[in-house]
């Protein structure tokens, strides 16, 4: 399932909505006992309510490894290097996949050999917690929640605890070549009618196409009246993906192979839709920045928009956010928080992105001006603004196989859309029960 890709494009890509309220304290005790490391006096550093942020204090002789992803790695460099200049505390690196961090710290945390500081999307989250493999971002908590999305701070909490230092954020949204269609749709009746105009099945032209197979992009057809799991996702009780809302989504997703996009959900992928998008053949591709370099690439005069609405309803993405978190087996817990809070705050995220191109999660830096500068930015703003971050809890893995099932069975053979999502939501409960039984 593509739930989640590392950006390695110096490019542009989206940011955030409005900031989270504070929550401060409570979880010091928890992280002290969470470790073997010294005391770390967490509440004997904290400031009053509102005044400056004091800096925690580091073990003395403290010195940190890091993992990073490879394409991300001149970010971190950079900011390593103002660290130890400002703290010296010397920063070592290995480079580990985003992705891959947690299963590798499940073996390498017990063990000693896991990073002090690791990075991965925030879906991840729930297995890192329950595994006991991250501390929560107690010290920083208030910092964090006030300075970031939002969508970002819930996303990297977990069971009302926030664990992660917000850095960048990611979503999909509409690429539209301006030589084939001036202005993008608002909706999907405009991307309809649109194509009933464009299309020449024959010679391969198309108005919009998506990986319509792929749960991850098709999501936005459930979000207009349902959800995957309930409590900002983390609620595996409660089950919202076959609403009356999701249903309707559904169907409405059903009607749209005979109307704009006449093929099986197999016979679409990735390089099938930037062939198309890069000949002049598809006006329109529902995708992410990782695209952006590609089309840029190939002289495609395009832009960035919203994904059209649904139903009338404003058609939410699945986002994902990164973040910083602390190894739990940390020999240097405290020096851990301090590299991970002064690596994800506005001056950081927007060295970030001016090295890499990752869109900051910190509210003010992403309404700087390098920032929102750029028609693509807008797009992916826009969207992002309206996105619903991937649940975080293990049990989201249960998920993506009955229900691109379902999707498949409506796009294809014209299941009815509450029987398929009736049998999708079935094949979860069992799923998630047989878990939980096994524990």
């Amino acid at each position: 399932m593509k739930k989640w890709f590392v950006m390695s494009l110096i490019v542009v890509l989206f940011i955030v909505s409005a900031c989270g309220g504070s929550n401060k304290g409570g979880n010091t005790e928890k992280a002290g006992n969470a470790t073997n490391a010294p005391a770390n006096n967490t509440e004997n550093n904290k400031t009053d309510e509102g005044a400056a942020a004091e800096d925690i204090v580091p073990e003395e002789g403290a010195s940190l490894l890091v993992w990073e992803s490879k394409e991300e790695r001149p970010f971190v460099e950079a900011i390593a290097k103002e660290f130890t200049a400002k703290y010296g505390i010397e920063i070592k690196f290995e480079e580990i996949g985003a992705g891959d961090q947690v299963n590798k710290l499940v073996t390498d945390g017990p063990a000693g050999l896991g990073a002090d500081v690791v990075l991965f999307p925030h879906d991840n989250l729930g297995k890192a917690v329950t595994a006991g493999l991250v501390l929560p971002n107690d010290f920083y908590e208030e910092q964090s929640k006030s300075a970031n999305s939002e969508i970002a701070v819930n996303a990297v909490t977990y069971d009302g605890v926030l664990y992660g230092y917000p850095r960048s954020v990611e979503t999909y949204a509409l690429f539209y070549n301006k030589a084939l269609i001036k202005e993008a749709p608002k909706t999907f009746d405009e991307v309809v009618a649109f194509s009933k105009t464009f299309n020449d099945t024959k010679n391969n032209k198309y108005g919009l196409m998506w990986d319509v197979g792929n749960f991850y992009f098709s999501y936005p057809f459930i979000s207009t009246g349902g959800y995957v799991y309930g409590d900002n996702g983390q609620n595996k009780e409660d089950i919202g993906l076959n609403t009356e809302g999701a249903i309707a989504g559904l169907k409405y997703y059903g009607s749209l192979k005979n109307s704009i996009l006449p093929l099986n959900s197999g016979d679409i992928n990735y390089d099938i839709k930037k062939g198309l998008f890069i000949g002049g053949t598809l006006a329109m591709d529902i995708n992410g920045p990782w695209t952006i370099g590609d089309y840029r690439n190939a002289g495609i005069d395009f832009g960035v928009a919203p994904l059209p609405s649904i139903n009338g309803q404003p058609a939410s993405s699945f986002s994902g956010i990164k973040a910083w978190y602390v190894n739990s087996f940390s020999k240097y817990p405290n020096a851990a928080r301090l590299f991970s809070y002064y690596a994800s705050t506005k001056e950081a995220q927007l060295k970030n992105f001016e090295l890499t191109g990752a869109i900051p999660a910190n509210i003010e830096a992403a309404a700087d001006a390098t920032v929102q500068g750029n028609e693509v930015v807008k797009g992916f703003l826009e969207q992002f603004n309206q996105s619903t971050p991937m649940p975080s809890i293990p049990e989201m893995g249960n998920v993506w196989s009955p229900i691109g099932a379902a999707f498949a069975d409506v796009w294809n053979s014209g299941k009815d859309a509450k029987e398929a999502l009736d049998n999708a939501v079935q094949q979860i409960k069992d799923a998630n029960n047989g878990a939980a039984t096994a524990k």
